[in-house]
């Protein structure tokens, strides 16, 4: 039985420019890692922050920055493309998931 390989998530140059400056104010460059879990109200909820990469993990570079997803969480992120975003409602990293059937308000919690 051959695996199905699942496309990376695709990072956007404004999330790696806010890690740049993360890792200035910090200075301290750490990844962003990205994982999924079981929970939240809507059946998964996104796991995002600053971590070190790890064996296994998909790493995407841009300019020393990195942002890493682990094996399992790969698929449930396939073709996702994670975002800064800055509004009304504060500053944060937000992932945007074609595989997503539904999410709630807060963008944390979704369902497949």
């Amino acid at each position: 039985m051959s695996q199905i390989l699942a496309i990376p998530p695709r990072v956007t140059e404004r999330a790696f420019m806010r890690l740049a400056e993360i890792a200035e104010a910090t200075g301290e460059a750490r990844a962003l890692r990205v994982a999924v879990s079981g929970g939240g109200c809507s059946g998964f909820q996104y796991d995002i922050r600053l971590d070190d990469p790890a064996e296994g993990d998909t790493v995407l570079e841009h300019d020393g920055q990195k942002v890493v997803v682990d094996a399992v969480s790969l698929p449930f992120l396939a073709d996702a493309v994670i975002d800064f975003s800055e509004d009304l409602i504060g500053a944060r990293f937000v992932v945007e998931n074609p595989n997503a059937s539904s999410s709630c308000g807060c963008g944390i919690s979704f369902s497949m």
